[in-house]
């Protein structure tokens, strides 16, 4: 599997989300400045509430366009069996039930899934919990995670 095929995906997604949040920031910023949304008295809220939500999209914004920055200047490289798993490796578990799921560890903000070819891959980055607890470790080593209810257990399947 391609890294910088993957790599390539999450830009592509994080660019549509980024359209998508411009958009939203652009509609909220328009009912906001609004002449019908003028407040006749203090229980007239919409235009106040319209520029809360403008605010918060522009922040969506640009914290994608940080994301973006991040994604577009690193370079994932081989994984090195000597270091274990680390940023820009693709990992292969495998858990008690025999179910495999693929994940590609980059930095923050591309948390999503994509496919290649025919398989699901998870993008998820070294702050999340399954991410940090990977580091390190080797093909075979155990993964384990603290969830709400019960203790996840994986085993490193494979690492590229």
């Amino acid at each position: 599997m391609d890294k910088f095929l993957l790599q390539q995906q999450v830009l592509q997604r994080l660019a549509e989300d980024l359209l998508q949040a411009e958009q939203a920031v652009q509609a909220a910023h328009e009912t906001a400045t609004h002449e019908e949304n003028i407040a006749e008295n203090k229980y007239d809220t919409l235009g106040l509430e319209a520029a809360y939500l403008a605010t918060g999209q522009a922040r969506r914004a640009q914290a994608i366009r940080q994301a973006m920055a991040h994604w577009r200047q690193w370079r994932p490289r081989p994984y090195e069996a000597s270091q274990g798993i680390q940023l820009g490796a693709l990992v292969c578990l495998v858990d008690a039930g025999d179910r495999q799921q693929l994940l590609f560890l980059g930095p923050d903000g591309g948390s999503m899934q994509l496919v290649s070819g025919a398989q699901a891959v998870q993008v998820i980055s070294t702050e999340a919990p399954l991410g940090r607890a990977m580091l390190g470790k080797c093909e075979g080593d155990e993964v384990s995670i603290q969830g709400a209810p019960i203790r996840q257990q994986f085993e490193v399947l494979w690492v590229q």
